[in-house]
């Protein structure tokens, strides 16, 4: 059963940055730490996020992305980028977005955590890197990453591999939950099956559901950055 390797644990409080000439209260700055921390149920010791409604909570404790993927944004934006260079706390490699699915089940550290979805893109990272096209693009890669919710609270340090304990039985990847989400959105008969993974987080569960129903949801704005106070 495949691992992974964290290459780098990053963390960082809520900070202000500016953007199209508005001040945006954000957590999505976060900086490396070479030190072993706590990982509570909803963060990481010496982490938050400014805008709870979109961010964090139990279903996203935990904000992972491949390094595998660094070499690529490097070359688009064309500059190095640092290690959280996507806001993430976990900048890992050997499992990416092809590899991993919802409800898979780690090791990290002492810790046992789950991934409950992709990451969602939204104007934040268009806000950090000054490029309004960002978020747009990593939803079009499928570079997006992914979220873990904490199954057991423990301490985690900066070299700790991610040890897979369980492979989900349904094996619905990352990368058809992206896929499912953001491109084929009329696919009903796919649409279900993503639903009926349990360990499906509740906010994308929702999302699913309301289209189903023919609801329109705050994803695009959220994406685009309508809604400039928000993280």
């Amino acid at each position: 059963m495949k691992h992974g390797q964290l290459i780098s644990l990053n963390v960082g409080m809520p900070t202000i940055m500016q953007y199209n000439q508005k001040d945006v209260a954000t957590g999505i700055i976060k900086i490396p730490v070479y030190e072993r921390l706590e990982l509570y149920w909803e963060h990481f010791e010496g982490d938050g996020q400014a805008d709870l409604k979109h961010h964090g909570g139990k279903d996203k404790a935990v904000c992972v992305y491949g390094y595998e993927h660094y070499s690529f944004w490097e070359q688009e934006l064309g500059r190095p980028l640092p290690f959280g260079a996507f806001g993430e706390n976990l900048t890992i490699s050997g499992l990416l977005e092809p590899e991993v699915c919802i409800g898979d089940i780690f090791q990290l550290g002492n810790a046992i955590v789950q991934i409950s979805q992709p990451r969602q893109p939204c104007f934040k990272l268009a806000a950090l890197y000054q490029s309004p096209k960002m978020p747009l693009k990593v939803q079009e890669t499928g570079f997006t990453g992914f979220y873990f919710r904490v199954l057991q609270r423990g301490t985690v340090n900066f070299n700790d591999k991610l040890i897979r304990l369980l492979k989900h039985p349904q094996a619905i990847t990352v990368e058809f939950a992206n896929r499912v989400m953001h491109h084929d959105k009329n696919l009903i008969d796919d649409r279900e099956m993503l639903l009926s993974v349990l360990e499906l987080s509740a906010s994308w569960r929702s999302t699913l559901e309301k289209r189903g129903l023919g609801i329109k949801s705050d994803n695009s704005e959220r994406l685009i950055g309508r809604k400039q106070t928000e993280k």
